[in-house]
């Protein structure tokens, strides 16, 4: 099992000596499962060979990520596993409360990275660094991780600002597909390369959610325009725009089915990224409206019937180079796309504008046929060039938010991996450089820093030995003499670039680099950089001329003279100074090694100011085929990187260190004081509070505070924690002169605690608050309570004293009128008895007192009726009189009178008898409207049997 690996001999391999097979031998007979491994850091020794044959072994089994102390390795699987970026899996890794429990992966990362944001613990900006060989995986890498960040904090949105929240990530996220698409190209390594390098800012809000984002690129391989190497292809988009163009696109843009373009090799393979809906999808989101993206298209095309423009040699220096005869109608057809006239654009391209003299005499220069086809190619190269920044600028004027609407970002760089082809000149340097860069970055930020930094805090520490390559950058871009610096000069002298020579420079200049050297077997002038991924000739021919990067100022102007809106804005018309007629600025030409040295500078120290995190990118195998496990491949880009030596630090090294004061602010919550004894540590801030001096010792009173703080923070901690602390080779956390020093799984563990304690303590503020509320409540009740009864109190009593009053005044009216009647009845009744024992006649009845109307009579009660009744007759005469006073007829059926039968005491009652007829139906009778009259009588006597007048007990008169 060990002979072969994939059908290799590990015998060959370079780490295959006898120590190391030993070492293996004897790691994979302890009966550990190396596919379960998910931190290189476990395996015990660290070997090349262990560390290789642990990724080997988790890659059969498609685990494609594995930790190596701070870097975190992905391996590129070559096939679609969409279990692993799923929404529900960046959800998990976001909600997970311990990350250390998780299996390996870009997530964790990205987690990581997002709750340093939250913790504010200084620096609090993060940086990723996607770093790798072309064809690793970057690209996809940054995407995964820009989806996760976007799932991550609209997760976090509110109700109300989740549309705006979604709308931003949106725009971020189609950032993407519409860079890819003009940045990215197929070479012979990788079917999505970038060709160009871009660091991306997430920009958060305070609540950590994404208000928006900011894109930075570098070094645009603006020459694969005009050239593409044998098997390679052009960007993206000019295959996207001839294979999904519609029939009348076709027809507008000149793209017919089937037509070749010189610019435009491999046509016929399909890509997945071929897709040209997507990046017009992508562009509308972005806010690239469809008029603008008829002219973007309308420009690509014309610079791909440019390509095919070819010229013969001339007859005589004299005369201008003809374009060839099928080459006429692409000139035609590249000035109608262009909207620029046909003959000023043949004009450009074969005639050389020269200015001489001191009255900057202009003459005309017929140019060759090689210089024909390079000034074709340098129209393409500036158009494409600012296209593309034109497309970032408006990428960022829509992505980008206001400096006031966030706080903190997230970096994402993923920039061109390290290259090596048979043929490498100006661009390779360039990419290289910025590989050596990010390498010196790592390793000045963790290899060397780490372990300087342990040794000045007092931490027991054996260094252990790394790759650096700063030799090799102070051999690209060393002051005084560098690479760059030579080829920079040979731009700034006014002859002609001669490769031979500025070989023999750079040789006789940079001859004690141990770093550079030549082939001496190749014809072409070369040197050779040992980079730390592997030794790289580049070819010095051409390097010069496109270091200078020249755009002739006749092409600038026939841009400018275009009628096309964007070729328009892409290239303003400026106003040409008096003397310099032909518009050429007298600035000194700033060439591309110093420009992308500027932008790169200022990338490294927006790097120096935030937390890196580094994920590395391994290719498995060259071929791109899933499953195959090319061991020597896999081997170099691991010492390229420094995995090895990153395992070996951050198995013994502590990745994360804090200041004594930025830990005692943020975990002084987790000690616990003794009331009765307290703790010595609860000193310790102030006593901390100033800086030791170089070489100044701590004191042991300063140590024993230590001792306490540390002991009352890990009791906090699981007991193993706690043990290992009295263990100080093995401890995970130690305390030097001014840091404390600590492993993830403490940080963790720590920051676990810390949320529980805030936990706790919200909880009993919530406890105490809502106790505090009750109360409150209930005095509030109580209080209520009893201003409601004494309310009502107080109405009852007011209800009470105005009844009280009301019944007194009715009881006083009422005697009082029931007196008044009392005396006149007894004045006429005296009156009466009166008249009877005086024996007078009495009145006629037309001498009696008005009797009242009815309405009054009938409210009356009956001693009232009888008292008011005509007195002054009896018998029949009085029964009469009683009656007409009740205005009852005398012949009436309708009332019955009741009276005594000597007629002395007068009526006794008069009845009312039923009026109508009176029916009793036993059942429902069977026709309609039976029981319904059709004329109701109105009677004033409505009741049956009405007593009208009822005397049971007569006064004799």
């Amino acid at each position: 099992m060990l002979q072969q690996v994939n059908g290799q001999d590990m015998s060959s391999l370079p780490y295959g000596s006898d120590p190391l097979r030993e070492d293996l031998q004897v790691f994979l007979g302890s009966e550990i499962q190396l596919a379960e491994l998910d931190d290189l850091t476990k395996v015990n020794p660290v070997t090349p060979a262990i560390v290789l044959r642990c990724l080997q072994e988790r890659y059969q089994v498609d685990v494609f990520y594995t930790n190596a102390g701070c870097t975190l390795v992905a391996l590129n699987p070559f096939k679609p596993v969409p279990y692993l970026y799923c929404p529900e899996l960046m959800r998990d890794y976001h909600m997970a409360p311990q990350l250390q429990k998780l299996k390996p992966h870009i997530f964790t990362v990205g987690e990581q990275t997002y709750r340093n944001v939250k913790s504010l613990l200084e620096p609090v900006n993060q940086s990723i660094i996607v770093s790798g060989e072309s064809g690793a995986g970057k690209t996809w890498t940054s995407r995964c991780l820009m989806k996760f960040y976007a799932t991550v904090t609209n997760s976090s949105a509110s109700q109300e600002t989740h549309e705006t929240v979604e709308r931003i990530e949106k725009r971020v996220l189609d950032s993407n597909p519409v860079m890819e698409a003009f940045g990215n190209a197929c070479t012979l390594r990788n079917s999505n390369s970038s060709r160009f390098g871009k660091y991306i800012q997430l920009q958060l809000s305070r609540a950590q959610q994404m208000t928006g984002a900011s894109v930075q690129t570098y070094l645009l391989e603006k020459t694969r325009v005009a050239y593409q190497a044998p098997r390679e292809r052009n960007f993206h988009i000019f295959y996207q725009i001839t294979k999904g163009a519609s029939s009348s696109e076709r027809l507008e843009w000149h793209l017919p089915e089937g037509a070749a373009f010189h610019w435009l090799p491999n046509s016929e393979r399909t890509l997945e990224e071929d897709c040209f809906e997507v990046t017009r999808d992508a562009m509308l989101h972005l806010g690239i409206d469809h008029s603008t993206q008829n002219n973007i298209f309308k420009v690509l095309s014309g610079l791909l019937h440019l390509g095919n423009i070819h010229f013969d040699d001339s007859e005589d220096e004299s005369q201008v180079c003809q374009p060839q005869e099928d080459a006429k109608c692409f000139v035609m057809t590249t000035a109608s796309l262009l909207q620029i006239p046909k003959e000023e654009l043949l004009e450009t391209l074969r005639v050389r504008m020269i200015t001489a003299g001191k009255q900057q005499q202009v003459f005309r220069k017929p140019c060759s046929r090689a210089e024909c086809e390079t000034r074709r190619d340098c129209l393409a190269k500036v158009t494409y060039a600012r296209l593309f920044d034109w497309l970032v600028s408006v990428i960022n004027g829509s992505i980008c938010a206001e400096p006031s609407t966030w706080t903190t970002f997230i970096g994402l760089l993923d920039v061109y991996g390290f290259e090596c082809f048979p043929n490498n000149n100006l661009e390779q340097l360039c990419i290289n450089y910025a590989n050596e860069k990010l390498q010196q970055h790592f390793v000045a930020h963790y290899l060397r820093a780490q372990q300087e930094e342990y040794a000045a805090e007092g931490l027991e520490w054996s260094f252990i030995s790394y790759q650096d390559n700063q030799s090799c950058l102070d051999l690209i871009e060393g002051s005084p003499l560098s690479i760059c610096s030579l080829i920079n000069e040979e731009c700034r002298l006014n002859r002609l670039s001669n490769a031979i020579q500025l070989q023999t420079r750079i040789e006789s200049a940079l001859s004690s680099s141990a770093s550079l050297s030549r082939n001496k077997f190749s014809k072409d002038p070369n040197f050779i950089i040992a980079h730390y991924a592997g030794p790289v000739q580049y070819q010095i021919e051409g390097m010069v001329e496109k270091n200078k990067d020249p755009v002739p100022p006749e092409l600038t102007r026939l841009l400018q003279h275009s009628q096309d809106s964007l070729l328009q804005r892409l290239f303003p018309s400026q106003e040409n100074e008096p003397n310099d007629p032909l518009g050429q600025s007298r600035a000194p030409v700033v060439t591309v090694v110093s420009k992308f040295k500027s932008s790169l500078e200022q990338l490294m120290q927006v790097l120096h100011s935030t937390t890196p995190h580094y994920i590395r990118c391994i290719k498995p195998n060259s071929q791109g085929h899933a499953q195959r496990f090319q061991t020597k491949e896999v081997l170099s880009q691991l010492e390229a990187c420094g995995i090895v030596e990153t395992v070996h630090i951050s198995a013994a090294g502590f990745p994360v260190r804090v200041s004594f004061q930025s830990f005692l602010e943020r975990y002084s919550l987790l000690r616990k004081f003794r009331p009765a004894q307290p703790s010595p540590s609860s000193r310790l801030p102030s006593s901390l509070s100033t800086k030791e001096h170089p070489g100044q010792q701590p004191t042991p009173e300063k140590d024993a505070m230590l001792q306490s703080l540390i002991r009352d923070i890990l009791l906090t901690l699981p007991p193993t924690v706690a043990t290992l602390r009295d263990h100080p080779e093995v401890s995970p956390i130690h305390c030097g002169r001014t840091k404390v020093f600590m492993t993830d799984s403490v940080l963790e563990l720590l920051e676990y605690r810390r949320l529980q304690t805030l936990n706790k303590c919200a909880r009993y503020i919530q406890f105490c608050w809502r106790q505090h509320q009750h109360r409150k409540l209930e005095k509030q009740r109580w209080a209520a309570t009893l201003l409601q009864a004494a309310i009502r109190s107080w109405l009852t009593r007011k209800r009470i004293q105005r009844l009280h009053a009301a019944a007194t005044s009715i009881k006083l009216a009422w005697r009082k009128w029931r007196a008044k009647m009392d005396s006149l009845v007894s004045i006429e009744l005296d009156n009466v008895e009166e008249n009877c024992f005086t024996k007078v006649p009495h009145p006629p009845l037309s001498t009696t007192l008005p009797w009242p109307s009815r309405e009054t009579v009938q409210l009356w009660p009956l001693g009232l009726v009888l008292s008011h009744a005509p007195v002054g007759v009896i018998r029949m005469r009085r029964n009469l009189s009683l009656q007409a006073c009740l205005q009852i007829p005398c012949h009436s059926n309708t009332y019955k009178v009741e009276a005594t039968q000597h007629d002395k005491a007068g009526i006794t009652s008069i009845r009312a008898l039923p009026q109508g007829s009176i029916r009793f139906h036993c059942k429902k009778s069977p026709l309609l409207y039976a029981n319904i009259s059709p004329e109701p009588q109105n009677y004033d006597i409505t009741g049956f049997n009405q007593i009208l007048l009822d005397r049971h007990r007569l006064i004799p008169v």
